[in-house]
């Protein structure tokens, strides 16, 4: 059994081994402690069961032995810290689920290879250079404010009616993105259509959470003995063959085209194509860029809109405060645009503090650490283990935030230099280090600028004479971090967007 030990000798905090605390516990110290990893494994809400024994019992860095696999927990700012200053270079790779590996998807994917993969380097570069460069997401400015309306006027057709919030978001983002992309939508907003499309993508991604015994034991997956891998190669045939048809369609369109420059549409798409003609990138990175900006940005978006308006409905007084900002900043304006949200400080603090209590993704992905040299806390972490950073434990700690349990969108009133890039590990919502979102730079305009359109053109009730007190916001983690009842609200139109009757 593989031990982590500190420079004097003591053995990092383990579940399954550690002493506790309080010596009145210690007889029955080794059955309590399999009982924990086993509660910390089945928890509906890991990242709560994760919290609780690191606050309880162990403290921020303990280790949990998963089969063969000796995973490290780090759930304090200061662990975070230490983490991406001092290691983030031999923390960059990623531990790869199995699963991620059918199709060979996990050997040309941005999200699993490591960072010290030239084909990462490309794959990253080009991402931050054509699709969310401050130039790229200037160009598609206006994509964006039409697929916002777009959304707005879903809602405008039902007014007084309860609404799915989070699914017609989600498919007003999907069109979103898609258009940045390719210039075309993909659902009709609010239909079946974009919840099909939204489980498709979503059963890909949980399928990556759940418990695989060759993720386990290593030594057992040539056998796939669940049949995962198998499962996950139709999933990958599936959404790559809609997202291959878009790519086809437009090489198709150029070929066709003795002038191929008349055929620009000015999206990603083509962005991406150039790059591959000049032999930059290959025909499979088009594709994987296209399939894990969808899987992951159009989730972020709409999750933390939903969020947001959960507590806003919840927190009536806050609501009122960031209609009384945008009175004052949108007077007269029929409708906004994207640039507005800049003047709009109490609302960005309000997504700030919604990201904080329920980040979309409560637990990054793994980190494997490919060399020795990792010390955390004191801790030696050993070669080959899985490092996993409990960001909604991290920024819940009562040593970083005053009453973190409480929604208090005012604390980045006071805290305005707290930002979403990494550097301030009391909030990292994206991540932190190398394996940064790369996608934060979208989304940093799009949450802002739904929520701010979806609050001025309508007020907001809750259904059925609901009050504001019996509203559930408890937390499911599943793919994403999402409210167990889906938020259900009813939009009024607002005197400000009367126009939108009559459209």
């Amino acid at each position: 059994m593989c031990s982590a030990r500190r420079g004097d000798g003591r053995l990092l905090p383990r579940l399954h081994d550690v002493a506790p605390r309080t010596a009145a516990a210690s007889a029955s110290w080794p059955d309590a402690a399999a009982g924990d990893r086993q509660r910390a494994r089945t928890a509906r809400n890991m990242h709560h069961a994760l919290a609780r024994l690191a606050r309880e019992r162990y403290g921020p860095v303990m280790t949990l032995k998963l089969g063969l696999v000796t995973a490290v927990v780090v759930s304090s700012p200061g662990a975070a810290r230490e983490a991406f200053t001092r290691h983030d270079r031999r923390l960059a790779a990623r531990t790869v689920p199995d699963i991620s590996r059918a199709r060979g998807l996990a050997g040309r994917s941005m999200i699993w290879l490591p960072s010290s993969d030239p084909r990462w380097k490309t794959l990253r570069g080009v991402v931050a250079a054509h699709v969310f460069s401050p130039r790229s997401l200037a160009a598609a400015r206006g994509v964006r404010e039409r697929k916002v309306r777009d959304i707005v006027g879903y809602f405008a057709v039902h007014p007084g009616e309860a609404v799915d919030v989070g699914e017609a978001v989600y498919g007003g983002v999907i069109n979103l993105v898609s258009n940045a992309f390719f210039s075309a939508d993909v659902v009709n907003v609010g239909k079946e259509s974009a919840h099909g499309l939204r489980k498709t993508v979503e059963d890909m991604i949980s399928a990556i959470a759940k418990p695989n015994v060759s993720d386990l034991f290593p030594f057992l997956r040539p056998l796939d003995l669940q049949g995962w891998r198998r499962w996950a190669e139709k999933r990958i045939d599936e959404i790559y063959g809609i997202l291959d048809n878009k790519i086809n369609s437009r090489l198709a369109d150029t070929d066709a085209d003795a002038d191929a420059s008349t055929k620009k549409h000015g999206d990603f798409l083509d962005s991406l194509l150039e790059l591959m003609s000049a032999g930059k990138i290959a025909r499979d990175d088009v594709t994987n860029i296209m399939f894990e900006v969808f899987g992951a940005g159009t989730d972020t978006i709409s999750i933390t809109v939903e969020w947001a308006m959960a507590e806003l409905l919840r927190n009536p007084s806050i609501m009122a405060k960031v209609r009384a900002e945008m009175d004052d900043v949108l007077a007269g304006k029929k409708t906004i645009e994207e640039n507005d949200t800049e003047k709009l400080p109490y609302l960005r603090a309000v997504i700030k503090e919604a990201m904080r209590l329920h980040p979309v993704a409560p637990i990054l992905l793994p980190h494997h650490t490919a060399e020795d040299g990792v010390e955390i806390s004191g801790y030696a972490v050993p070669k080959g283990s899985t490092v996993i950073f409990n960001v909604w434990a991290i920024m819940r700690d009562p040593t970083a935030w005053e009453r973190p349990d409480e929604f208090m969108p005012e604390r980045f009133l006071q805290r305005a230099e707290v930002d979403f890039r990494g550097k301030d590990f009391e909030f990292m919502p994206f991540g932190a280090g190398r394996r940064l979102c790369p996608g934060l730079p979208m989304a940093e305009r799009v949450v802002p600028f739904i929520l701010a359109s979806l609050l001025h053109a309508f007020e907001w009730r809750l259904p059925d004479g609901m009050s504001a007190e019996e509203l559930d916001v408890s937390e499911k983690f599943t793919t994403a971090n999402v409210l167990t009842v889906p938020l259900k609200a009813v939009p009024i139109l607002a005197s400000s967007a009367s126009e939108l009757q009559a459209s």
